[in-house]
């Protein structure tokens, strides 16, 4: 009788419940602040860390330029969590300065150098494919370099390099999913520990790529709208 009644119990843990699917997004919504925190202040800084990388790379500044190929090497050669748990764990080590170093900083700091790396070379793809015709007439006409860079090449380059950009900031969104490895209460983090004590795994993981997927769909969507609103001019 009590071998049936724990086989009944343990089929009733393996059924799907929607309900307790439902009841996790409540949970999830609270930590969501902190993924897209996380994500937005990433995208920012490696974009413009990837625009710098990029002029840099453009113009094959002398030293600077081996300097940052090694950099968008070893960042694209290497894992993402391997980085984390080096600026986290290892970078202490060497530098007193980073002993205090929190979690969150470190997981910002993984992800902009990371992805900084790609949006390099989306971004030096895109400087490259404005017509050397229209450079060399900005020279022309009494222009410097950062005259150049500003008023002709960035703006046209920029319209190019916006679907690119966009989708790596969509990888970005998914790789802030690692930030619970440091011991950050994200999303990810609430639905391992959501899973862990009810053993919903199936309910609780679909929940957060639900919420993940959501996210995507708008970044989609501000995509689309900001390809429109620069191709207008073409």
């Amino acid at each position: 009788y009590f071998l049936l009644k724990n086989k009944v119990k343990e089929r009733e843990k393996m059924d799907f419940k929607i309900e307790a699917m439902i009841g996790l997004f409540p949970i999830l919504f609270k930590a969501l602040g902190l993924t897209l925190k996380i994500t937005f202040i990433s995208t920012f800084i490696s974009v413009l860390l990837g625009i710098l990388i990029a002029v840099i790379r453009f113009f094959k500044v002398k030293v600077l330029y081996q300097i940052t190929g090694l950099f968008v090497s070893f960042f694209r050669g290497t894992p993402l969590l391997v980085q984390l748990f080096l600026i986290y764990y290892g970078l202490p080590q060497i530098f007193p300065v980073f002993i205090n170093m929190s979690a969150f900083v470190a997981t910002v700091l993984g992800l902009s150098l990371h992805f900084s790396a790609y949006m390099a070379e989306t971004i030096r793809g895109a400087l490259s494919s404005v017509d050397k015709g229209q450079i060399e007439a900005g020279y022309s006409v009494g222009m410097n370099t950062i005259q150049v860079m500003v008023r002709i090449v960035i703006p046209q380059g920029v319209r190019v390099a916006i679907p690119s950009i966009v989708n790596i900031s969509i990888d970005l969104l998914k790789s802030s999913s690692l930030a619970f490895t440091l011991g950050l209460a994200d999303i990810m983090a609430k639905t391992q520990l959501e899973a862990a004590s009810s053993y919903r795994f199936l309910e609780s993981y679909l929940a957060v790529a639900l919420v993940y997927w959501i996210l995507v769909i708008l970044l989609e969507r501000v995509q689309k709208i900001l390809e429109i609103k620069l191709n207008r001019g073409y």
